[in-house]
C-alpha cells in the first residue's frame, strides 16, 4: 500500500535519508572529508545506506534528502517510545553543516518522535524549522511533508496545521505532497509557482478542499486528494462545487480524486461536471470503484476524451472489467484496470452489503 514503505524516488531523484545521530555511525560523521572522498568511489548499484549517504553528501543536488528521526528505544514497563537524544535543532544544523544544501532540489520530511498522536504541535514545529531553513535552500521544488508510515502513525492521526506559511517562504516551489489532513489549512491566498499538490488521506474534509480552492494557483497542473471514507470525514461530491465546475482552477489537465470509498458516486458526479471535459488524466484508482460505477462510465460521453483514465485497485466484476478496457481503449483512452478486488464477505451473505474498501484506511 501506498503508505506502508518509504519512498525510493521523488520528484524524479533517487531517496537518500540523512540519518539522526542515534541511528548513524558516528564514525562517519566525524570528518566530512574521508567521507567525501569514499563517497566519490562508491558505485551507483547497490550501496549500503551509509555509503549510499557518503555519495549523496558528494553530489547533493543528485538526490532527494528524506529528514526523519527515530526514537532510540522503548521506556521500561510503557511501552512508549523515547526520544532520540539528539534535539531537533541540533539535527538540522548537522544536516545544513555536513551537507550543500544550495543544490537540493527536492526535500522529503518524515516522522519526528516528539509528540503524540492528533495534534499539530509537532506539524507547526516542523513547518516552522522548515520555512527557517529557507535561505539554505534556494533551489527547493519539490517537498514531501509528512511521510509517515502506517507502522509510524495511522493515516487518520497525522494532524496538521495552516501550511499556507510554508508555501510562502518558497515561492519557486512547483510540487508539494502533504500526507494527512487531520486539522490541515492551505491558505496560501497566491503561489504562482507550483505546479502539482496532491494531498494524501483517509478522509479529507469539507474544509481542507475549501481553503485549497479558495487559493490563487495559476500554475496548477496536477491536482490530487486522497478523498478517504465516511468514517473519518471524507468530503462528498457536493463539498467539491468550485472544483467540479472548472471555477477553482480553469483548465486543470490532471484531476486526480484517489482512495475514495464510494468512487461511484464521484464517478456520477463528474460525469455531468463542467470540469471533466476539460481534463486529459482522470485518476480514481485506490478507491472503491464497483459495476455501478461503470456502468456510468461507459453510458457518458465526458469521460471518452480523456487521455488516460486510471482505474487501477477496484471492485468491478471480470466481465464488467473488460468491458471498460474494450469501450475506453477502443475510444482512444490508456485506461488502467489493474489491481482488481474481491469484496470483503466475511460475516455476509449478501455481496451487496460486504466491505468495500479504499486502498489507505483503517
Amino acid at each position: 500500500m501506498p503508505n506502508y514503505e518509504h519512498l525510493t524516488r521523488f520528484a524524479g531523484l533517487p531517496v537518500v535519508e540523512f540519518t539522526g545521530r542515534d541511528t548513524a555511525d558516528n564514525r562517519f560523521h566525524e570528518d566530512r572529508e574521508p567521507a567525501w572522498r569514499r563517497g566519490k568511489r562508491v558505485l551507483a548499484q547497490g550501496p549500503e545506506p551509509e555509503e549510499d549517504l557518503a555519495r549523496a553528501i558528494g553530489e547533493p543536488g543528485a538526490f532527494a534528502w528524506r529528514l526523519r528521526m527515530e526514537p532510540t528505544g522503548l521506556l521500561p514497563g510503557t511501552g512508549e517510545r523515547t526520544e532520540p537524544s539528539e534535539g531537533l535543532g541540533a539535527y538540522l544544523d548537522r544536516f545544513t553543516g555536513t551537507v550543500d544544501t544550495r543544490t537540493i532540489t527536492a526535500l522529503i520530511i518524515g516522522k519526528f518522535p516528539f509528540i503524540s498522536h492528533h495534534c499539530s504541535t509537532e506539524s507547526d514545529r516542523l513547518r516552522d524549522e522548515l520555512i527557517a531553513l529557507a535561505p539554505h535552500l534556494p533551489r527547493l521544488r519539490a517537498l514531501f511533508f509528512g511521510e509517515v508510515l502506517r507502522e509510524e502513525s495511522e493515516i487518520s492521526w497525522i494532524g496538521h496545521g495552516d501550511l499556507g506559511p510554508l508555501l510562502t517562504a518558497y515561492p519557486r516551489l512547483t510540487e508539494l505532497t502533504v500526507r494527512g489532513s487531520d486539522g490541515l489549512r492551505l491558505g496560501v491566498g497566491e503561489h504562482r509557482s507550483l505546479r502539482r499538490l496532491t494531498i494524501q488521506s483517509s478522509g479529507i474534509s469539507p474544509d481542507v478542499v475549501e481553503s485549497i480552492a479558495g487559493s490563487s494557483l495559476p500554475e496548477l497542473e496536477h491536482l490530487e486528494l486522497w478523498l478517504g471514507v465516511e468514517e473519518d470525514g471524507a468530503a462528498a461530491p457536493d463539498d467539491l462545487g468550485s472544483l467540479l465546475s472548472g471555477t477553482a482552477f480553469p483548465g486543470l489537465p490532471h484531476l486526480g480524486l484517489r482512495n475514495a470509498e464510494f468512487t461511484d458516486d464521484w464517478v456520477r458526479a463528474l460525469a455531468e461536471a463542467p470540469v471533466t471535459p476539460t481534463l486529459r488524466t482522470l485518476d480514481l484508482s485506490l478507491g472503491a470503484l464497483t459495476d455501478e460505477g461503470a456502468r456510468t462510465l461507459l453510458s457518458a460521453p465526458a469521460f471518452r476524451s480523456l487521455e488516460r483514465l486510471d482505474l487501477h485497485h477496484h471492485y468491478m466484476s471480470e466481465d464488467m472489467t473488460e468491458r471498460i478496457h474494450e469501450a475506453f481503449t477502443g475510444a482512444g483512452v490508456r485506461v488502467d484496470i489493474s489491481d482488481r478486488r474481491e469484496p470483503d464477505l466475511e460475516g455476509y451473505e449478501d455481496e451487496e452489503e460486504a466491505w468495500l474498501y479504499p486502498a489507505v484506511a483503517e
